[in-house]
Order: structure tokens, then sequence, then C-alpha cells
């Protein structure tokens, strides 16, 4: 947890608050972590991480965009900022279907 503040302070993004949801919870086997913040303003924003040696591919980046709305029905509100940070070699048809849909990523081998 204290390395994704510490990655997410470096971007100037910080939060009220922030906690973690395990994937778990929303009924998903999907091995990412995922933070739930509240920003200064008030409002929710998602931190997803993804972590693996594999390449992401299209259909996986509509499975994390799918996990953001159970997150969504979880906690009963609209998530209005979206951010995901990917550790994985990452196909450029994902980056673009996931910047489309307005998430925020970066991009680290």
């Amino acid at each position: 947890m204290k390395e994704i503040v510490e990655y997410l302070q470096k971007k100037h993004i910080i939060f009220k608050s922030l906690k973690e949801v395990m994937p778990k919870e929303l009924g998903s086997r999907k091995k990412v972590a995922l933070y739930l913040g509240v920003d200064l303003k008030g409002y929710y924003a998602l931190v997803m991480q993804v972590e693996k040696k594999s390449r992401v591919l299209r259909k996986e980046a509509g499975e994390l965009m799918e996990l953001h709305e159970k997150v969504e029905k979880y906690i009963d509100s609209k998530i209005t900022k979206k951010y995901i940070i990917i550790k994985a070699p990452l196909c450029s048809h994902a980056k673009a279907m996931l910047e489309e849909h307005g998430w925020k990523t970066w991009h680290e081998n």
C-alpha cells in the first residue's frame, strides 16, 4: 500500500483516504490489486495495479473494465477517476481501449 501511495504522490495525485478492495469480494479471481480512494474534492477514484509476466491483451483490458463496474456496484456509487498501473508487456490496442474509456494508464516494464 505504501508503494502505491508514494507512486501516486510522484504523479501529483493525493487522496484523503485509500483502502484496498479484494477482488475476491467482487467475485473475481483476477490477480490485481484494487484501491478505492477519495480525492480532495470528495470524488471516488479507483487505482488498479496489474503485475504479471505475460502480455496484457485487449480481452483482459475489457475484463479489467468489468471489474471497475463491479466496484461501482459494490460501493453503490459512481467512480469518476480511473487509474491503472501496468507492470507487464502491454498490447497497444489494449492501452488505446483503456484510454478511450477514460482510464489514465501508466505502463512500466
